[in-house]
């Protein structure tokens, strides 16, 4: 358990679990690469009698092999076990084996890529259905924890099932990228010192995922790091783009058509934009499709203020792929160098200022604490005016505060302290004094610079910035 680095609202669940005097049924869902059978091996390492990982494709003879195997490893038994004949049979054959073990401790079972042990015609999930409910549901000590990467089939078949997993599932776990505090801890943890900028710099580009935070080696820098496994031939990061989406939903050409959309535009896009960027069809397909892109963690909704759910503004929230679409997909440079070259350019420079915006959004609670508001209820929203003529404006993140204030965050990212001049302090009173004449608020409003290096002090800043957020801010608890 000591080698899990952050992960607390997630530790804290599965503590929980743990505790519970009563069967539980755990399902975790996300992204593939994120950790998700680290976190269950981890902290159930010594509670856990059984596991049985599914193989992408596999029949239902290959895996029920499979199941054999695991289960005379479980038996301790050097032994081949037979296979049994079909799903039922095995069932059986686990409880069996679980049976004398749950009368004397806390036992964990363990189904690693779940939907892939459901293969076509192979019966697993009606057999997986019926153990649960007529015999797994009545044991207390039992804890059974299912996992899956493909996100649609498990949203469809297990979180929002309609069959005989209907309000079965006891806890769910939604596991999403490291954040920047534990994507540092976890860089420390490998022997990788880096600083905070650096580290902003490496986030920027693949996110907080642990498996390609597991790829950066001691005593590169971050321009180095980015430059191998990006833009080299053997690279992780120059081909995952494609795998990834594939791996985890079906039809995704639609979901890569939804994702590039969002990409072309990072002020955001509403569902009838998306509807009309991607020509899909306005119905219940597209809801299911946006939610399955916002519980895998690759897109989030920002409601704007007074505004409801079905106004709500899509942003690409998935740094890798936003990297991807930017930089790599249609780069005609690759090997050493390349992205030194690129960070220099100003394509980048306007990259990086929407990269840091989507982390910011991620760190909210972050900004909160900073701001000293913790303990304020707080609504996060965002707020667009696009008036027919005339100079439009947008706020990507305020906090509409119980306090009778309303705090305007402003992100910009650089590599030294933020100068505020003439024209960028005009456009920041303009943004101000639009938003209180169109929300009609009476509320204060505070304008918030969230910077890397925080805002350098002069004549604009003066009566117009009322707090600071620096980038120390982010990473710490």
């Amino acid at each position: 358990m000591e080698l899990l680095i952050g992960r607390i609202a997630e530790r804290k669940i599965l503590e929980e679990v743990l505790e519970s005097p009563s069967s539980e049924l755990l399902a975790i869902f996300g992204r593939r690469r994120v950790g998700k059978t680290f976190l269950i091996r981890s902290f159930f390492k010594k509670q856990l009698i059984f596991e049985l990982s599914g193989v992408h494709n596999a029949n239902a003879t290959e895996q029920l092999l499979n199941f054999s195997r695991s289960m005379a490893e479980a038996l301790g038994s050097r032994l081949a076990i037979a296979t049994p004949k079909n799903w039922t049979e095995a069932f059986w054959q686990l409880r069996e084996f679980a049976t004398p073990v749950l009368k004397k401790r806390k036992a964990v079972i363990f189904f690693d890529e779940f939907p892939w042990l459901s293969s076509h015609k192979s019966g697993f999930l009606s057999a997986f259905e019926y153990f649960w409910n007529q015999w797994a549901s009545q044991q207390p000590n039992l804890i059974v924890a299912i996992c899956g990467s493909a996100a649609t089939w498990m949203i469809k078949k297990v979180v929002n099932s309609k069959g005989g997993l209907h309000n079965r599932l006891t806890r769910k776990i939604r596991l999403l990228p490291f954040t920047l505090h534990e994507t540092e801890q976890y860089l420390k943890k490998n022997n990788i010192h880096l600083d905070r900028y650096q580290i902003l710099n490496i986030f920027m580009a693949m996110g907080g995922v642990p498996h390609y935070l597991k790829e950066l080696k001691k005593g590169e820098s971050a321009i180095q790091a980015i430059d191998r496994l990006c833009f080299t031939k053997d690279g992780l990061l120059s081909t995952e783009f494609a795998n990834l989406y594939r791996s985890l939903f079906e039809a995704a050409d639609r979901h890569i058509a939804v994702v590039k959309s969002l990409a072309d535009k990072p002020s955001g896009l509403t569902r009838n934009e998306i509807i009309a960027a991607c020509n899909l069809k306005s119905g219940g397909t597209t809801s299911i499709l946006l939610e399955e892109l916002v519980e895998s963690g690759f897109i989030t909704p920002y409601l704007p203020l007074h505004k409801n759910a079905n106004k709500s503004i899509y942003k690409l929230s998935d740094e890798y792929s936003l990297f991807y679409l930017k930089f790599i997909e249609h780069s005609r440079s690759t090997g050493a160098g390349t992205w030194l070259k690129k960070s220099s350019t100003s394509s980048w420079k306007s990259w990086s200022g929407y990269a840091f915006e989507g982390i910011c959004m991620k760190h909210v609670s972050h900004i909160k604490q900073a701001l000293g508001i913790s303990g304020v209820f707080t609504e996060t929203s965002a707020w667009r005016h696009a008036p027919k003529t005339g100079n439009g404006a947008q706020i990507d993140l305020l906090l509409d505060r119980q306090d009778n204030v309303i705090s305007i965050c402003e992100m910009k990212f650089s590599n030294t302290e933020f100068a505020i001049d003439k024209a960028y302090a005009a456009e920041l009173q303009y943004k101000l004094d639009a938003f209180r004449r169109e929300s009609k608020t009476k509320k204060a409003l505070f304008l918030a610079m969230v910077t890397t290096y925080g805002v350098k002090s002069n004549m604009y800043t003066v009566g117009l910035v009322q707090n600071e957020v620096t980038m120390d801010d982010l990473f710490d608890l």
